[in-house]
């Protein structure tokens, strides 16, 4: 037997199909360990981010900083009404915001830092951990950088940019576009269900400022060879062909030294 089914009747019953359900990416759970407990503006992430490379003449910059979301093409917002807790995301509840932002918005932080001091002799770097994922770092106005990328460190220096003396103003402007777009994001996704994550838009690693020589190390490189029973270690350099001189330690005992110049092992 064949059964005729009216086209009026199709187009009724398409009609009464339930619209699409929006983007919900920020879980309705408010979990919370003893230890997330504990965090506060004054009391975030307060240890050097960066062991392999660490430098005594740092600032931390972790701690509430001020934001706003505004649309994708819009220029920076004239207010940042919101507080943020840096290095968490957004969309995360220790954070203290725990808002979605949609791949056709920017993310605005702003906050304000004192200049560490410095001669003419050395330069200020700015330092992320991680932002996710484009990101455009001004100083005082002045654009010092850009970067793409969500699970990479960068680094800009912001000596041309700082003023004499007062405050310093810092805003970083940021877009994520999660999975409207073809960057790396592992499973977050603006609809996070079964084994998929909630996306993480912005900052979600130390931000940090340090002083350092006009000519300074940028990075390093360390190949163990166990069958020589030797280490090779390569220095890259601001600058090309500096000497450098490596040594190995004991706790604070000196056991092997080398020396070479940069980008060179």
């Amino acid at each position: 037997m064949r059964l005729l089914v009216p086209a009026a009747l199709l187009l009724v019953l398409w009609q009464q199909q339930p619209a699409p359900i929006p983007p919900t990416p920020i879980p309705a759970t408010h979990l919370e360990t003893r230890w997330a407990a504990q965090v506060t503006p004054t009391r975030v992430w307060r240890e050097y981010p960066r062991p392999q490379l660490a430098r005594r003449d740092w600032v931390n910059l972790n701690g509430s900083w001020s934001y706003a979301i505004a649309p994708g093409d819009a220029p920076r917002p004239a207010t940042f009404d919101h507080q943020i807790l840096v290095p968490f995301p957004i969309e995360s509840q220790l954070s203290g915001a725990g808002v979605w932002v949609a791949p056709d918005q920017r993310l605005w932080y702003r906050r304000t830092f004192t200049a560490p001091a410095h001669g003419n002799d050395r330069r200020v770097l700015l330092n992320f951990g991680a932002v996710d994922w484009e990101a455009a770092v001004y100083v005082n106005g002045a654009l010092a950088g850009e970067h793409r990328g969500g699970y990479d460190p960068f680094t800009f220096d912001i000596t041309p940019h700082l003023r004499a003396s007062g405050d310093q103003e810092l805003v970083v402007a940021v877009r994520d576009p999660t999975d409207d777009g073809e960057q790396p994001r592992g499973k977050q996704v603006r609809r996070p269900r079964g084994i998929y994550y909630t996306a993480v838009t912005g900052i979600w690693q130390t931000v940090w400022l340090e002083t350092v020589p006009a000519s300074h190390v940028t990075d390093l490189r360390i190949d163990p060879d166990l069958d020589r029973a030797l280490v090779r270690v390569t220095v890259s350099g601001s600058g090309d062909s500096v000497p450098v001189t490596v040594s190995v330690l004991d706790g604070e005992r000196p056991i092997r030294s080398g020396s070479g110049t940069t980008a060179c092992p």
